[in-house]
């Protein structure tokens, strides 16, 4: 069985987010990059059809050569190869038709994205991916089990969740859930070191032109000053909440 495991680039959720050009760029100075979570979590799926099933993996993501340290992470991580898509990821149709050819030129027969990158959150990219390639498609997946040619899979729904049976090839939306965060897989001295022998393959993109542009980006407004009311005091409080809240 042939693995993909699509790996985006984002931020660390701890970094001090700017921007720049008339708030229309994101400020990468002083940033630091990590696998997006929910790429974390499908990866160190892959890594157990990998080590139980002997399955083979590779990794690919959509970027310029900033994008190269992830990737080797997710070599060190137990990936077999790494794809960079020599283009910058500009919207989620983007992305997709790029790693569609991906897929197509590798023939695939699981294809394991995030069900959303933490960055733009547009949770697009796994469900166009599927379209481009006319596969089967579970999204919000929590739980993934492949016998042969049939994946047995649960997603989260509203409510509850959802058990589903599929054939291969696959495409899922991976989140939370598909492992456990016990079972997060942190580079060794020894991966690290295999990790940089292991091929990074560099291919140029197709012509996959993006449907929309990023016009302008806003932080949210600071929070206001905190006002403390006496606890005996209800009237004010009472008042506060009405005329000024506009909460009652």
């Amino acid at each position: 069985m042939k693995i993909l495991v699509c790996i985006s680039h984002v931020p660390d959720t701890t970094s001090k987010i700017n921007f720049t050009e008339g708030d229309t760029k994101f400020d990468t100075n002083g940033v630091q990059f990590v696998i997006n979570p929910n790429d974390e979590f499908g990866l160190t799926r892959a890594m157990w059809f990998k080590e139980k099933q002997g399955a083979s993996v590779d990794v690919v993501n959509v970027g310029g050569a900033e994008t190269e340290p992830t990737l080797r992470k997710a070599l060190a991580i137990g990936a077999d190869t790494a794809i960079r898509v020599n283009t910058p990821a500009t919207d989620g149709y983007q992305v997709a038709k790029e790693l569609a050819k991906v897929v197509k030129d590798g023939e695939y027969d699981l294809v394991i994205a995030g069900r959303e990158s933490i960055d733009y959150n547009g949770g697009m990219v796994p469900g166009m991916l599927a379209g481009l390639l006319k596969a089967n498609f579970i999204n919000n997946c929590i739980s993934l089990e492949i016998d042969g040619d049939t994946a047995k899979a649960t997603r989260e729904i509203d409510g509850g969740k959802e058990s589903l049976s599929a054939s291969l090839p696959l495409v899922i939306g991976g989140q939370k859930g598909l492992v456990e965060e016990s079972d997060l897989r942190i580079p060794n001295m020894r991966g690290i070191m295999q990790a940089r022998k292991k091929p990074l393959n560099v291919v140029e993109p197709s012509e996959g032109a993006a449907k929309t542009e990023a016009v302008k980006f806003e932080k949210p407004a600071p929070k206001g000053d905190v006002k403390l009311v006496d606890p005996d005091n209800l009237d004010e409080l009472i008042d506060l909440l009405h005329n000024e809240a506009k909460a009652i």
